[in-house]
C-alpha cells in the first residue's frame, strides 16, 4: 500500500471513528465494523492515535490511550499517563488512580444519592469509589468492591513488545522495563 493510499485510509477511518464515538454511524457502519473484514490492524492502531491527538490541546506524542481521556504520551523520553486536560499522573507503570481524586461511597445517604433506595449494596459490605482527574474533575473510572479491597490496575500495557513485536516498528519512546511500580511508589511515598 502506499504512502498516500495509508493516510487516505486512516483519514475515513478517523471520520468513522468520529461518527461511532458520538453516536452518529450508521446502523450499516456498526455492523461493518462488527461483521466485516477486518481493517489492517496498523492502519486502525494509526487511526485511533491520530483521532485523538487531533482532540488534545498538547504536543506530547500518544503512544496508547487508555481510555478516552486517559493516554500514555511520551514526555522528555519516557512514557507517562496524561489526561485530555493536561493533568500528568506520571510512569505509566504506577497504576494512575493513586494520584486521582477519590470519592469513596459507603454510607445509605451517600448511595442514595446515585441508586434507588431497593437497588444500592449494604454499606457494610460494598463501597463505591469513584476516580476524578486532578486537573478538571472529570470522571475517570468508577469501582464497585468489597470494603478494603485493593485498588484495581485495569489496565498495565507491554507498550515496548506492542509496538516492536505487534506493530513492527521501534518503539517512539525510551524502553521501560515492564513492571508493575505501584506497590514499590505506595511503599517508598505514602505515609499512613
Amino acid at each position: 500500500m502506499s504512502e498516500q493510499e495509508k493516510a487516505k485510509r486512516i483519514e475515513e477511518r478517523i471520520q468513522l471513528l468520529e461518527r461511532l464515538l458520538q453516536a452518529k454511524a450508521s446502523v450499516e457502519e456498526i455492523f461493518k465494523v462488527i461483521a466485516g473484514d477486518k481493517e489492517d490492524p496498523q492502519v486502525a492502531f494509526d487511526a485511533i492515535i491520530e483521532y485523538f491527538q487531533r482532540k488534545v490541546p498538547w504536543k506530547e506524542k500518544i503512544l496508547l490511550p487508555l481510555n478516552d481521556h486517559l493516554f500514555i504520551v511520551c514526555k522528555d523520553g519516557k512514557p507517562i499517563v496524561k489526561a485530555a486536560c493536561g493533568y500528568e499522573f506520571g510512569d505509566f507503570r504506577i497504576n494512575w488512580k493513586v494520584f486521582a481524586k477519590i470519592r469513596v461511597r459507603r454510607t445509605v445517604e451517600d448511595y442514595l444519592e446515585i441508586y434507588p433506595w431497593w437497588q444500592h449494596a449494604h454499606p457494610l459490605i460494598m463501597e463505591l469509589r469513584e476516580y476524578y482527574c486532578p486537573g478538571c474533575y472529570r470522571l475517570l473510572a468508577v469501582e464497585a468492591v468489597p470494603i478494603g479491597y485493593p485498588v484495581i490496575f485495569e489496565f498495565l500495557p507491554d507498550i515496548v513488545t506492542l509496538y516492536e513485536k505487534w506493530l513492527g516498528r521501534p518503539f517512539p519512546c525510551g524502553k521501560v522495563e515492564f513492571k508493575d511500580l505501584t506497590n514499590e511508589y505506595i511503599k517508598n511515598n505514602i505515609k499512613i
